[in-house]
């Protein structure tokens, strides 16, 4: 299984019992999707392994206790901190409507409308406080605020964002 293949799901943070058992900070807003797993891919040095799960529950909300098969000790459960966790993306929840997972829209269109067609999103930067469309208008790259006032309409069949930016924050690239 390839990295591009799956989604980030969460971090194992700590160790919870001598029996190998850990706690995995989940990144998610409903982590009780993620509590009866059959299996995880865990990221060791750069490989996705897949790790068989003999019992997971939910623990204080977002953290999810897991205890894997063949990890029975507190060296073998060591082992494991600080990785990540990964499963399939035909594992995520699909979405409806203006929300959308990030991976899902490169490459659409955006259209804005007191502008018109903008460009093609080319990547999200997630790394600033508001995460942003990366847009690429005839080699001009173009920061739109992924704001849910501005999303006006996500159409998932004709692969287009439609926005309502304020007046001129797109002519700020392109004069």
């Amino acid at each position: 299984m390839k990295k591009e293949d799956c989604f980030y799901l969460g971090k194992i943070v700590k160790k919870y019992s001598f029996k190998g058992e850990l706690l995995a900070k989940l990144d998610t807003d409903e982590p009780d999707l993620y509590s009866n797993l059959d299996a995880i891919f865990v990221d060791l040095r750069g490989n996705l392994v897949p790790f068989f799960i003999e019992s997971s529950q939910l623990h204080k909300s977002d953290l999810l206790r897991i205890k894997f098969e063949d990890v029975d000790t507190e060296p073998d459960a060591e082992s494991l901190l600080k990785t990540d966790l990964y499963l399939p993306l035909d594992l995520l929840p699909k979405l409806e409507g203006n929300k959308f997972y990030f991976h899902e829209v490169i490459g659409f269109t955006i259209k804005d409308s007191n502008y018109g067609e903008v460009g093609v999103i080319t990547a999200i930067n997630d790394s600033t406080a508001q995460a942003l469309f990366e847009v690429d208008r005839n080699g001009v790259e173009i920061l739109i605020p992924m704001n849910d006032e501005f999303i006006v309409k996500v159409d998932r069949e004709s692969k287009i964002i439609e926005v309502n930016t304020p007046e001129g924050l797109i002519d700020l690239y392109l004069d």
